[in-house]
């Protein structure tokens, strides 16, 4: 008997009383499944904790619904719009492309076609089965016309890729040049290439019109649901200036192409420039423009990269915003992925009656469960509370569908076995549900881009990475205190405050953080920061935050995009030239490395990380302080903090923070504690060693450390920061009676509080 799997999505990730959410679910091996609405609580199955807490929510939408399998189509490509039929050509043709493939030896792959590949009807220009540029003909009658150069494509080589059919002769010509200058391949022009080649065949006249779709990096291969266009054939790699002529065009026209020179507009139907749109604010569009005339415009399909360097990058100019000309290309892979696009199955209207918090449905289907996440927050310009929790979705965005549990250095990285969950299986069997910004696409280029709108089987409250919780799963210890505390807050998220900026945030006298708000937007940083100085007080109770150049695509809240640059723990770097955002035209990296490092923010940043076990911290002299008393009540002078817990066995793990003057920490910050007793596992953060050295670990460089950070702000607000992962995995510790739970309940209830915070 076959095993059931049930997936979901949701098209909002958050959403105010009234509004509502539509839920996308898909099932295998059961006809019908339930729904259910649930307050998540607590998602951690440790039975050193209270275990998993939810609370079922009476909605309208409880109940059973039909099941259904909905397909997921990845692959980026390009489908032009063609209503009047000019790209209908049967007769006489020209394709041409400059072209950098990177998978050339992985199966037939379509550069620009107009084709129906079953009936071996129109034509295309296409990477063959043995990696070779060819061009293809066919009349859907049985007729076959195969033109394709002599030698296959070297990946990573920048090509001028032309090919012309003459319907009067019968004669093919297929032309490959290299197009390698000193920087824009993989290899120079000392490397040894196959040189220009024209490749002659004859063949008998036919007639290859079709009424397919013209397909950049593709081809046709159908209609889904909705009237979507299914294409297979994906090319993966770099397309620059494609362009396709109604007549033959001669080995010489095609040299004159392949030396950058317009032989002959005569004739032309296409000519797209990826270039065209490029902005002071980047390119955040899926128009291709058509140059010709004929408004043969395109729509790119599941997010290829854009601005990217083109065949005539001089590395002169490394942003794209002032040199568009260098960067016309679109980088295409076959395992991009935007939207999944399926179809709804049920709608929330969020009730009135549903307070501000972290919420799911959870879907049942034959024993197979899954989660669906989402925030409900309080009313337009109510909130109910004085705490917020800003939830940080843009990290689980990061994160979204990692693969980084099956990768090679994973198990070195942990300091133990890794352990793999159903999830992590699940998504190397169906790649097709796309991958995180730690991953690589199939050929071997880092995923700068990264959707919601599709299922993310690690986003759930009860996943764990490599064996311990993260993301979602671990901020659940924090709604649990909360519960258990009695602490009432309202919970928003990063795309809200993304979206609305301080005004969101202003109404509130604390905002908690996540365990993990690695990655933020630059409209983030300035609400925190605006924030703050207009009197605001920030409990920052995670490790490693406000690190990554985090941009939100402007028309798309679904999509964010990040390029890792040379600096920060990467799992990948860009390109040279690829450092820019394309949907905002800013640096990507880390904000260290452009100029706001999050001590200037929050007193402390990433200093270390390791995941073997969590260590404890130690008092400082300042703890004793009397501006700093406060937050100490009920704990001993000699007390070690947090020498227990649920993420590694204590309060100081995984990922840790540290107090630097010289890296902007206000000058009137107090280092109340620090932690101590790390293995070596824990190393100093790469972009802090500037040569290999030994002694970077955690028993012999006293950098390798977290520090518990407090001080007032400028504008009377203040600033309380635990510089740990793990701290929330703590708070349950003895039935929620631990001195980790009682500092931040100190800090949380002076914080809330109408008083002014000490010093401020």
């Amino acid at each position: 008997m076959a095993k059931t799997h049930i997936h979901g999505y949701s098209d909002q990730i958050s959403a105010r009383p009234g509004a509502r959410i539509r839920f996308m679910v898909s099932v295998e091996g059961a006809e019908r499944y339930r729904a259910e609405i649930v307050r998540l609580i607590h998602g951690d199955a440790n039975p050193a904790g209270p275990g998993p807490r939810e609370e079922v929510i009476a909605t309208p939408v409880n109940g059973e619904y039909p099941a259904r399998l909905q397909p997921t189509y990845a692959g980026s490509h390009v489908v032009v719009d063609d209503l009047g039929g000019l790209l209908n050509i049967g007769q006489s043709i020209t394709v041409h492309a400059f072209i950098m493939p990177t998978t050339p030896a992985k199966g037939v792959q379509g550069i620009v076609t107009r084709c129906d590949a079953e009936r071996r009807m129109g034509w295309a220009l296409v990477i063959d089965e043995q990696g070779r540029l060819a061009l293809w003909l066919g009349d859907g009658a049985g007729r076959l016309m195969q033109a394709a150069a002599p030698a296959p494509l070297a990946a990573g080589v920048w090509y001028s890729a032309g090919a012309s059919y003459d319907g009067a002769s019968g004669r093919a010509i297929v032309h490959l040049a290299p197009a390698v200058n000193a920087v824009n391949s993989l290899i120079g022009r000392v490397a040894m290439l196959a040189p220009a080649a024209t490749h002659e065949a004859i063949a008998e006249r036919l007639d290859f019109h079709a009424q397919s779709r013209t397909v950049i990096a593709g081809w046709d291969a159908g209609t889904a649901g909705g009237g979507a266009v299914i294409v297979g054939g994906h090319y993966n790699g770099k397309l620059d200036r494609p362009r396709v002529y109604g007549h033959a065009l001669g080995a010489a026209a095609l040299a004159e192409l392949a030396a950058g020179s317009e032989p002959d507009s005569r004739g032309l139907v296409a000519r797209w420039d990826f270039a065209d749109g490029i902005g002071p604010a980047g390119i955040a569009t899926d128009r291709v423009t058509d140059a010709s005339g004929n408004d043969l415009h395109g729509r790119c399909v599941n997010a290829p990269a854009r601005a990217m360097t083109g065949h005539n990058w001089s590395g002169r100019e490394e942003h794209f915003i002032h040199a568009p000309a260098e960067y016309g290309a679109i980088h295409f892979h076959d395992d991009d992925l935007e939207d999944a696009g399926w179809e709804m199955d049920f709608e929330l209207a969020v009730p009135d009656s549903m307070r501000s918090d972290v919420y799911a449905a959870r879907v049942s289907a034959g024993g197979a469960v899954d989660y669906i996440p989402f925030i409900v927050r309080a009313p337009a310009g109510r909130p109910t509370a004085k705490i917020a929790f800003l939830v940080p979705t843009a990290s689980y965005l990061a994160y979204s569908n990692e693969h980084l549990s099956l990768g090679q250095g994973t198990q070195a990285i942990l300091g133990h076995t890794t352990v793999l969950g159903p999830e992590d299986i699940y998504l190397y069997q169906h790649p097709e549900f796309g991958l995180s910004t730690y991953d690589h696409h199939s050929d071997g280029s880092g995923v700068c881009y990264v959707s919601r709108l599709r299922p993310i089987p690690n986003m759930r409250p009860h996943y764990r990475f490599g064996g311990t919780l993260w993301g979602l799963a671990a901020d659940l210890h924090l709604v649990d205190w909360l519960n258990a505390k009695g602490f009432r807050y309202d919970a928003i998220t990063d795309e809200d405050l993304h979206r609305e900026g301080a005004a969101l945030l202003g109404g509130y006298n604390v905002v908690l953080t996540g365990s993990h708000p690695e990655y933020y937007s630059s409209a983030m940083l300035d609400a925190m920061e605006n924030y703050l100085t207009a009197g605001g007080r920030l409990m920052y109770l995670g490790g490693n935050g406000f690190y990554w150049v985090t941009s939100y695509h402007p028309g798309k809240p679904y999509l964010i995009e990040v390029r890792k640059a040379e600096g920060g723990s990467r799992a990948w770097q860009a390109a040279a030239g690829e450092y820019y955002h394309s949907t905002t035209g800013e640096r990507g990296g880390i904000w260290r490395n452009r100029a706001r490092a999050p001590q200037k923010l929050v007193g402390v940043g990433f200093a270390a990380q390791g995941f073997d076990r969590s260590s404890y911290y130690r008092r400082m002299p300042d703890s004793l302080e009397a501006n700093v008393r406060f937050i100490f009540a009920g704990v001993g002078e000699d007390e070690l903090l947090g020498n227990f817990g649920l993420v590694g066995g204590g309060a100081a793990g995984h990922e840790l923070d540290r107090y630097d003057l010289t890296l902007g920490t206000p000058p009137n910050a107090m280092l109340v504690a620090s932690s101590e007793g790390h293995t070596d596992n824990y190393m100093r953060v790469v972009e802090e060693i500037y040569f290999n050295y030994p002694g970077s670990g955690g028993r012999q460089d006293s950098g390798v450390r977290g520090d518990i950070v407090y001080y007032p702000t400028a504008g009377g607000g203040a600033v309380f920061s635990a510089s740990s992962i793990a701290w929330c995995g703590s708070l349950s510790h003895n039935n929620y009676d631990n001195n980790i739970s009682r500092i931040t309940a100190n800090v949380l209830e002076r914080f809330a509080s109408d008083e002014r915070p000490p010093g401020a």
